[in-house]
């Protein structure tokens, strides 16, 4: 294969499932309606939480931060993907590629520290509850938020510089439906020992700690929460951290799945499969998590619908 230096121009080829027209037709299906489920019930959540005075807590604050998050997160992949299945054409350009994998890694990143966050908030919650008040303000809550969207920011541009640096053979195929870092890498013609260095830091950085803080934090709640003595009150307070424990399983789970099956198999298929799980089925399932298992939220929501449709009513109303 000719060897050429493609980091300013020229296209990859994202391979994606399959070529075949029917099979085509049913994915672009099940995309479209799982992107228009992801955005639309994550956009319920934030405007539950601006809508309700009673959801203007640090709990429900994160939650909008992390449904904004999701947005982002699978509107990165999904649309490009949307298209290309549409429109029958694999191709991305060099810049859309980097772009892609920024904007990746940035609500990855973001999906990650904001879950952190919201760890540290049921801990000081359930651990120290005549003190959250004073230990959870507003300022603080904000604080927190502003310094994990510009830790992403900031926390994604190693990765994504380095691969500037690097020179990649012409018709670069992709065996993916999004550009993803590490089989971007795997096609690179010169030396990645850098950028696997880089990669591997940030992992640890932003990925690694992170973690340990949110386990360090279920440690903790766990133990607090076994020292109570009304089975009543163990359920109340584990109640209060459900929901974040399942979508906290729920994100590591399927990014955990993703990495094992890339290692334990070369089968692109099984690893298309598990960076769907990942990328759309985590995103879309946060919404209905929070919706199923808290009740504000329930309430919340109803006066949102209810809004829109009186709107949606006085709309029609004029126009007739």
């Amino acid at each position: 294969m000719e060897r050429g230096n493609q980091t300013g121009t020229g296209n990859f080829v994202l391979l994606g499932f399959t070529d075949d027209p029917d099979l085509q037709s049913l994915l672009l299906g099940l995309f479209l309606s799982g992107y228009l489920v992801t955005v639309t019930g994550n956009l319920l959540i934030i405007l539950a939480v601006i809508s309700d005075s009673h959801l203007h807590t640090p709990m429900y604050f994160f939650l909008s931060n992390l449904s904004l998050a999701d947005i982002g997160f699978t509107s990165t992949t999904i649309p490009k993907a949307l298209r290309n299945i549409h429109t029958h054409s694999k191709g991305i350009t060099f810049a859309g590629c980097v772009s892609q994998v920024y904007f990746f890694l940035l609500f990855g990143c973001q999906d990650n520290l904001l879950l952190t966050v919201m760890a540290y908030d049921r801990f000081v919650a359930i651990c120290h509850p005549l003190h959250y008040v004073a230990i959870m303000s507003p300022w603080l809550c904000l604080l927190m938020a502003l310094e994990s969207w510009l830790v992403s920011v900031l926390g994604s541009l190693p990765d994504t510089l380095t691969i500037l640096r690097l020179s990649f053979c012409t018709n670069i195929e992709i065996p993916h439906y999004f550009c993803d870092l590490p089989e971007i890498l795997k096609l690179a013609c010169s030396n990645t020992l850098i950028n696997n260095i880089v990669v591997y830091t940030v992992a640890i950085v932003l990925g690694f700690f992170p973690l340990t803080i949110i386990f360090f934090s279920y440690s903790q709640i766990f133990s607090s929460i076994l020292r109570i003595s009304s089975d009543r009150g163990k359920y109340k307070a584990f109640s209060t951290c459900g929901s974040h424990l399942l979508v906290v399983s729920l994100f590591y789970g399927s990014s955990l799945g993703v990495y094992l099956s890339s290692v334990a198999t070369q089968s692109s298929t099984m690893n298309l499969m598990a960076s769907v799980m990942y990328t759309m089925v985590t995103p879309m399932m946060n919404p209905f998590i929070y919706s199923l298992r808290n009740r504000d939220i329930k309430v919340a929501l109803g006066k949102v619908l209810t809004k829109m449709v009186l709107l949606s009513e006085r709309f029609d109303a004029r126009l007739s």
